[in-house]
């Protein structure tokens, strides 16, 4: 039996963030109903078409749902949405700014409805304050919080290759939901919590915002390097191929100058002594570490550095992600089912031993309307709105 068997989720989601949280729960055995725009679905069905005519985002974050199509505005639909409200244990949104106040969504009516029911409320920067009603997308928010400001190259911000900020803030959600579910076992009675994607990247951001805030200067963009130490990142070995080093400690250093280098002299140059020092002469380190590293193949360093303990990694492309060694020798694919046919994709993270993540289907727009509308509003069953 997976641990939220039992618990059903209704989720008024779209895009990322959301449906992120909502696939976790899933994963773990809820029951997770995903309302979806009459005509169209959730709009990240449309953001590409590239896994097999379905978008890759969509495929990521909506497996194990169903999925009914409904007019929320619509009184028959309303009461639709209202009678599994009645049933459920947590509710999920993250609508545009204001409308679930104007829709009677709030957690205020809800709870004094549904006493046990779970609420959370995802938004871009929280229901207070002057940015409360500002539009929020990942890239946005990466600009708020002041990640861009330390991602990139001296040159240039960029963006995280990821959606981190939709990420993180699905993330908490879902933490938010389990701490919530294990509150209303020792208490009986439900919570409403939101989570802002600024407060949620904002987080992930307090280790550069202490750095500058206390040390006066932001850290400096690096591009593939680290900002506050060094060795660290991408260096070319001899055949041309890179090999990204991660130094943690002085003995770390002490062992790649003398076992990896052949340099044992470099661990004593007062310019690189500690690691501060080294993060502040790291262009003439480098050039160093590049000369010492010529004779050597990418495959020769790697296996020096595994041998004296010293972290490292080779720059893999998705292609060669997909056929990780690792990841094979300790099975972690699967394949879901989906309109399209099985499509291959990880296993969660969470690994318990003896125990099976659920990973079920990806559904059809609409696909499970019919069996929902029976299922919890028989009386308003109605004709089922724009399914295909």
């Amino acid at each position: 039996m997976l641990p939220l068997e039992g618990i059903t989720v209704i989720a008024l989601e779209q895009a990322v963030a959301a449906p992120f949280a909502t696939r976790q729960l899933a994963d773990l055995g809820a029951r997770v109903i995903k309302i979806e725009r009459a005509g169209g679905g959730d709009f990240a069905r449309g953001y590409d078409e590239t896994v097999k005519g379905m978008s890759s985002y969509f495929v990521w974050l909506n497996r194990g749902k169903e999925s009914i199509t409904l007019d929320i505005k619509d009184p028959e639909d309303r009461a639709v949405l209202d009678a599994m409200l009645a049933r459920a244990d947590v509710f999920v949104q993250n609508l545009v700014p204001g409308a679930v106040k104007r829709l009677g969504l709030d957690e205020e009516t809800l709870r004094a409805k549904h006493p046990r029911l779970i609420t959370c409320s995802i938004s871009g920067y929280g229901s207070e304050g002057p940015y409360r009603s500002k539009k929020a997308y990942d890239l946005l928010i990466q600009c708020e919080t002041g990640v861009l400001s330390v991602t990139g190259t001296p040159e240039s911000p960029a963006k995280a290759g990821i959606s981190i900020a939709d990420i993180s803030a699905g993330m908490y959600a879902y933490s938010g939901v389990l701490t919530a579910l294990y509150e209303r076992e020792r208490t009986g009675a439900g919570t409403g919590f939101e989570v802002a994607m600024l407060d949620a990247l904002g987080e992930w951001a307090s280790q550069p915002y202490f750095y500058a805030g206390y040390g006066g200067t932001p850290p400096p963009r690096t591009g593939a390097r680290h900002a506050s130490i060094s060795p660290y990142g991408p260096y070319r070995a001899g055949d041309g191929a890179q090999v990204f080093i991660g130094v943690q400690n002085e003995r770390e250093w002490a062992a790649l100058c003398a076992d990896v280098l052949g340099r044992p002299d470099l661990a004593l140059d007062p310019r690189f002594v500690r690691n501060s020092s080294r993060v502040e002469n790291d262009a003439e380190l480098r050039v160093m570490l590049q000369e010492a590293l010529s004779g050597l193949t990418a495959q020769q360093v790697v296996e020096r550095l595994d041998g004296v303990g010293i972290a490292n990694a080779r720059m893999r492309t998705m292609h060669e992600f997909a056929e990780h060694p690792q990841l094979e020798a300790r099975d972690r694919w699967r394949e879901v089912d989906s309109p399209v046919g099985p499509l291959r994709s990880l296993l969660p993270p969470v690994t318990v031993t003896g125990r099976e993540a659920a990973m079920g289907a990806i559904p059809a727009v609409g696909q499970h309307s019919d069996a929902l509308r029976a299922e919890f509003a028989p009386g308003v069953s109605g004709p089922v709105k724009n399914q295909a």
